[in-house]
């Protein structure tokens, strides 16, 4: 399938704030991502961590509920106040002293087939620093890293088989008032050629369950399967 229909198709069935088509040479990268990796606009920066996921209840009554068990997870809560505090630390690296805030803390975010919770944490940039500073601060999110981050990172070079390429780096815009925008390239579909390949993930802590872990993993590739599933249809059924 021709990638930018394979992008129209998951405009509709996963949107989310962030909806990217990047054509290339060698590679083209179509994604729906729901996290900003870092936001300055007029010298105030913006990180919004996304950690603790559930899927989406079937209707209104199981989707309280799975909302209502999220928030009230030891482990999610966990994992999610040691990325909050990651997120502090990164933009108190380029922030002026006493300006980083915290708020909209730990309120549920829904997507098409999961739901994260989610925290804003803000700073304004000191004398000196610009945007670059700050994504630079930043990179790469706690959220795909982990905590402390430099020996999260040397153990994810450890462990994982694969580099992890666009996945979980940084898609976005600066432009010449000083303003940038990026999101973290997640719920990203990597096409070469004829192949299309999806990288999905889940944060692990101490008391994390592997078959929870894995079963979100597939709850976060869901989305992007199905786009590719159905633009594949609607090409062998001309419609």
């Amino acid at each position: 399938s021709d990638p930018i229909e394979i992008y129209r198709t998951l405009r509709i069935v996963n949107p989310s704030p962030f909806m990217f088509f990047l054509r290339t040479p060698g590679v083209t990268l179509v994604g729906s991502s729901p996290e900003i990796m870092c936001r300055v606009v007029d010298g105030k920066v913006t990180v919004r961590p996304l950690a603790g996921t559930r899927v989406r209840g079937a209707d209104d009554e199981e989707d309280r509920r799975l909302a209502d068990e999220l928030l009230a997870d030891p482990k999610e809560r966990a994992e999610h106040v040691m990325l909050v505090d990651l997120g502090r630390n990164d933009v108190g690296r380029v922030a002026r002293y006493g300006t980083v805030e915290l708020s909209d803390v730990m309120v549920i975010e829904r997507y098409s087939h999961v739901m994260h919770i989610t925290s804003n944490v803000t700073g304004v940039l000191r004398d000196g620093t610009d945007a670059f500073d700050a994504l630079r601060a930043c990179l790469p999110a706690g959220t795909v890293s982990g905590a402390p981050k430099v020996r999260a990172m040397e153990i994810i070079d450890e462990l994982e088989p694969h580099r992890r390429g666009p996945y979980a780096g940084a898609v976005g815009y600066f432009d010449f008032g000083g303003n940038m925008d990026t999101c973290i390239a997640l719920r990203t579909i990597v096409i070469q050629g004829s192949d299309a390949y999806i990288q999905a993930g889940a944060g692990i802590v101490a008391d994390s369950v592997p078959q929870r872990e894995y079963q979100e993993t597939l709850n976060k590739a869901r989305g992007l399967l199905k786009a590719i599933e159905i633009t594949e249809l609607r090409r062998g059924g001309g419609g």
